[in-house]
């Protein structure tokens, strides 16, 4: 299984602008813009769109596994940040905070399941960088 995305950039690093366009159409030559990338500009950003495909996916990874001990889960809520260090020109670090409404989860097992999620989600596992999590089970 193959996806895919193109960006496409006229003009310089801090003056140019770009579009990004998902496989899917969710994106649409969406703007984006040294501005949307390190000041407050309108438009998206690589970072913005990690954060969604780690918080997606790691949300998506909990689920599956709070399934498999046979409990639906209700609501899972998750917000992912993700750190970029300009200078260094690298993500230093994403944070999850995750909010779940399971009936019949135990505190224990919940932990469990949310460090398998974080451990394991494919997204996860491709970026290099230190991930920190806060879950709270409602």
């Amino acid at each position: 299984m193959k996806r895919n995305a193109t960006a496409v950039w006229n003009g310089t690093g801090k003056d140019g602008k770009g579009t990004l366009t998902t496989q899917s159409g969710t994106l649409n030559q969406t703007q984006y813009s040294f501005k949307s990338r390190f000041e407050e500009g309108v438009g998206t950003n690589p970072e913005e769109l990690v954060a969604a495909a780690h918080s997606g996916c790691f949300t998506m990874k909990l689920s599956f596994n709070i399934s498999a001990e046979n409990i639906s889960p209700e609501e899972i809520t998750t917000k992912a940040t993700v750190d970029l260090n300009p200078e260094k020109g690298e993500i230093v670090g994403i944070h999850l905070e995750v909010k779940v409404k399971a009936t019949g989860l135990s505190k224990e097992k919940f932990d469990e399941l949310v460090a398998d999620a974080k451990a394991n989600c494919p997204i996860s596992k491709l970026l290099n960088a230190t991930i920190t999590i806060e879950a709270e089970l409602l």
